[in-house]
């Protein structure tokens, strides 16, 4: 019977510095997120988060679900209660807002959730063979297109393009002519004279697979061509929201081209007149000259479908508000 292996001194587990957060700290979090722990408050917290007033009537949350209204009563006082929620009455009705000092983090909770609600990845990756000399030929095609750019800044972008596009590809034997698409709008950006042509508007989220691409496809089709809309999410998904694909199809018939989610870059950011963030908090860099809005809208990656329905018109009511300040009137 062999004998088990001496231990030496360097073997041996030796104490070192924790960086775990203290006691008092890791026992308030706890008691927040025991709070959240439950569907329909995670509803509400949603509800009023997004609501465009900034706060929402205890009789519209009392609608997200067929409970009693001593039920609804209970979830937004376990919020309260926990400091995530501030209320005040108003003659028969009490109105609920995020605490301020807590509105980052709720914000970044729900929203960066929203990636992993849209369908888990598939299992087929079909890699492609010969990527490096592949790349190489589609820079090269696409310097001739852009000859006012060294060559060597088009390479790196397009292996830039690649890189990004791969970290969320489902399917990678699309992932080439993706990249062509991606690394051509990022050179139309580069090299675009924001004082000349139609003016251009960029849409960002997190996902960029709902309301921002659902956005974009609502001033293309309202502007009919007279302003240019992109998006961008600041941690892509694999793929558009499958609820939000059929909307998007319908706003632009014949159109059979794959939309998929993009990175955002500096690039589109400097190229556009206006940068519309939907939730993403302050990830876009500030450029002189570009016009910045934010619009607290719904993320439809975790809406019932009625629910996405709502963030359809209510995101169609804001894009007609926009476009009437970019286009001439008649």
């Amino acid at each position: 019977m062999m004998s088990a292996p001496a231990t030496t001194a360097e073997d041996t587990c030796a104490p070192s510095p924790t960086h775990a957060i203290g006691d008092d700290a890791a026992t308030a979090i706890a008691t927040t997120l025991k709070a959240l722990s439950d569907p329909l408050r995670l509803r509400m917290l949603s509800a009023i988060a997004t609501d465009a007033r900034g706060e929402s009537c205890v009789c519209d949350l009392a609608e997200l679900a067929e409970v009693s209204q001593p039920t609804v009563s209970h979830h937004l006082k376990v919020l309260r209660d926990t400091g995530v929620l501030t209320s005040e009455r108003r003659g028969t009705w009490v109105w609920y807002r995020i605490a301020p000092a807590l509105r980052p983090a709720v914000t970044t909770l729900l929203d960066s959730f929203a990636p992993a609600a849209v369908a888990p990845v598939r299992a087929e990756h079909a890699g492609l063979e010969n990527v490096d000399d592949a790349l190489t030929h589609l820079a090269e095609a696409l310097s001739q297109d852009y000859p006012q750019l060294d060559g060597s800044l088009v390479a790196t972008i397009v292996r830039e393009s690649y890189t990004a596009l791969a970290k969320s590809a489902r399917v990678k034997n699309h992932l080439l002519s993706l990249t062509e698409r991606f690394a051509r709008q990022r050179l139309a950006d580069i090299t675009r004279d924001r004082t000349q042509g139609q003016p251009q508007v960029l849409f960002v989220c997190v996902a960029n697979a709902g309301r921002s691409q659902l956005a974009a496809a609502l001033v293309n089709q309202r502007s009919g061509g007279a302003v240019v809309a992109r998006s961008a999410g600041s941690t892509p998904a694999a793929e558009i929201h499958p609820h939000v694909q059929p909307l998007i199809d319908e706003l632009t018939p014949g159109n059979d081209e794959p939309r998929f989610p993009k990175p955002l870059t500096d690039d589109a950011v400097r190229a556009a007149d206006v940068v519309i963030t939907m939730g993403c908090g302050d990830v876009c860099p500030i450029i002189p000259g570009v016009r910045y809005e934010d619009w607290t809208v719904g993320d439809p990656a975790l809406a019932s479908a009625e629910g996405i329905a709502a963030i359809r018109d209510d995101i169609a009511r804001r894009v007609d508000a926009l476009l009437a300040t970019l286009t001439p009137t008649s």
